[in-house]
């Protein structure tokens, strides 16, 4: 049954699908082109997720798979369905660079979000007025800086609109909280906002907010910031690298830096304090910095 995670989880979820019908059905790739006389490189582009799938693609894979069954075959028609659904995002196309798109697709219809921050609050945590302050700074032209800020505070509420939402573990870096972003324009902007992600980590049960201090040395974390991300039904986890100005790469669960980000960010728990402590910890400067 399609969900309410957005049109690209929904797609991922019927690759991730028609992938291991394939499979459990004993034909290869090769296989399953040369007897729908497709090329083998159209069915990994689809597998993959680098083309779109048609209705008429999808009723020759399953029948080549032995789906008969109705209530299986409707299923998976509306995962279909669902998949090419229009997604709020699309209002930013024009805006942010594909990747970032990519990266919201992702976001929208994740079970789990884990994310690593040594440069700013996280995207999610986020207020109006912080958004709006480091956004001026970035690559952005200036009757773009409202509506880019604005994308921060849309994914939050989309996010907080689903039937199930995602548990989010956010680890910062001392610096992070530190930096007393927008002074030079209200000097209560960062208090603000550290009072609001104190606030927030206290209150939902599905959010953890770390920090590493500065006297835990060095850590994983300082090559970069990066996003960690698990999915329900077949959809393989997905990492992205934050390379800056909206620029971000993605890493696919077979790519052996998959593991590698993974025992990085359980080695980062391991270093920052507890939610309790962060907790203190982010009130404390915030109290400073009024």
């Amino acid at each position: 049954m399609a969900t309410d995670h957005g049109p690209a989880v929904n797609g991922a979820q019927l690759r991730g699908e028609l992938t291991r019908l394939r499979r459990a059905s004993g034909f290869t790739q090769q296989q399953i082109a040369n007897e729908l006389q497709w090329s083998t490189s159209k069915l990994i582009r689809l597998e993959g997720g680098h083309s779109g799938i048609t209705l008429v693609d999808l009723d020759a894979l399953l029948a080549k798979y032995g789906i008969t069954e109705k209530k299986e075959l409707d299923r998976l028609h509306e995962l279909h369905r669902a998949s090419r659904e229009p997604a709020w995002w699309d209002d930013y196309r024009d805006s942010i660079a594909p990747t970032y798109i990519d990266y919201l697709g992702f976001e929208a219809g994740a079970a789990s979000i884990r994310q690593l921050q040594i440069g700013f609050i996280p995207g999610l945590l986020q207020t109006a007025e912080y958004a709006e302050a480091v956004t001026i700074v970035g690559n952005v032209a200036p009757e773009n800086v409202r509506k880019i800020a604005g994308l921060r505070l849309r994914r939050q509420e989309e996010l907080a609109k689903r039937s199930a939402r995602p548990r989010q573990s956010y680890v910062i870096d001392e610096g992070v909280i530190r930096r007393h972003v927008g002074i030079r324009k209200d000097r209560t902007i960062m208090p603000a906002q550290l009072r609001a992600i104190a606030d927030r980590a206290e209150q939902d049960e599905l959010l953890t907010v770390r920090v590493i201090p500065f006297d835990a040395g060095e850590h994983p974390g300082l090559f970069g910031s990066f996003t960690l991300m698990e999915f329900e039904g077949d959809v393989a986890d997905v990492l992205y690298l934050d390379s800056g100005r909206g620029l971000i790469n993605k890493i696919d669960a077979e790519d052996p830096q998959m593991a590698e980000y993974t025992d990085d960010f359980d080695e980062l728990l391991d270093v920052a304090l507890s939610a309790e402590k962060s907790i203190e910890f982010i009130r404390s400067v915030a109290q400073k910095m009024s």
